[in-house]
């Protein structure tokens, strides 16, 4: 898969100028949607290329947005050149960003068993592929500047997911910011960088008139907030963002995601997660707020 490649003398004569390329490369676990990425970020205009062997990625030297979907079939040695083209690329200047997807077991053996295909990893059951497989990525994850956890996603949530880091980027390269409230009754997310707990303030849940509604509503909100623990808690998320946020830039980090929990995911962390984004805000990001739980049922 290409989106308007340009010819070998194109990319050369590039490449001589000394023109940098901004890079995206997109790897992660078998079934967590590297094919989906790959068609969404061209959409959106990058020249993507896939199934590229790792060892041949400083030999696609351009400029422009470029795309790199690798990952099917990777062994230790490919891992090795991942690396290192990785390092070099960097070196020469280009912007590189890793993105990482993953997904759950239960939920990869389920979209394996749906679609019939084989795993890449051989031997044995398909559980066991996925296990090996995640044992072998675990470091370039660990190197990844964006993991993605599909587990929860469908292909259009994984795409607007997708949009959101990448199609409203600052030209200048600054760092994408988002906020996600969640409720701990239905699961950590594990996609972010930074989770606060805000469970320890007063619980709207037990006011029987604000039950049914939501920190997006002003009862709701106003009740969560005119708690004095509630103005001290976000006061002294503000200090940790005057020494987190310019070091994170500092030192090259290209997206940062915060996340705000609660029991049900509904009232409190919502609320929070809308104040958190005003204090990013305040500071120069423009972070996408996001309510994971919000629909579910009470």
């Amino acid at each position: 898969m290409a989106g308007n490649p340009r010819s070998t003398d194109e990319l050369e004569r590039e490449a001589a100028e000394g023109a940098q390329a901004d890079y995206v490369i997109v790897t992660g676990l078998s079934g967590a949607g590297r094919s989906t990425a790959g068609t969404t970020l061209e959409d959106l205009g990058w020249e993507v290329i896939d199934n590229l062997p790792a060892r041949l990625i400083p030999e696609i030297k351009g400029s422009g947005r470029i795309c790199l979907v690798v990952g099917r079939n990777l062994g230790e040695d490919d891992l090795a050149d991942l690396q290192r083209a990785v390092q070099k690329l960097r070196a020469e200047g280009d912007r590189v960003r890793m993105v990482f997807l993953e997904a759950s077991d239960d939920v990869l053996v389920q979209r394996f068993e749906k679609n019939r295909r084989r795993h890449p990893v051989s031997g044995g059951s398909v559980a066991d592929a996925i296990e090996e497989e995640r044992r072998l990525l675990a470091p370039i994850k660990g190197e990844s500047d964006l993991v993605v956890d599909t587990s929860r996603l469908n292909v259009h949530e994984l795409r607007d997911r997708l949009r959101q880091a990448f199609d409203s980027e600052d030209p200048a390269g600054s760092m994408q910011t988002s906020v996600v409230s969640f409720g701990y009754g239905n699961g950590l997310p594990l996609d972010v960088d930074l989770v606060l707990d805000c469970r320890f303030l007063p619980n709207p849940y037990w006011v029987d008139e604000l039950r049914p509604q939501t920190g997006l509503d002003a009862p709701v909100r106003d009740y969560v907030l005119s708690a004095s623990k509630a103005q001290d808690f976000l006061q002294r998320v503000d200090h940790l963002f005057e020494l987190v946020l310019p070091g994170y830039v500092d030192e090259g980090k290209s997206y940062l995601t915060v996340a705000v929990g609660c029991t049900g995911g509904r009232h409190r962390s919502v609320a929070l997660a809308e104040e958190i984004g005003a204090l990013m805000r305040a500071r120069g990001f423009s972070p996408t707020v996001v309510h994971r739980d919000l629909d579910v049922a009470l």
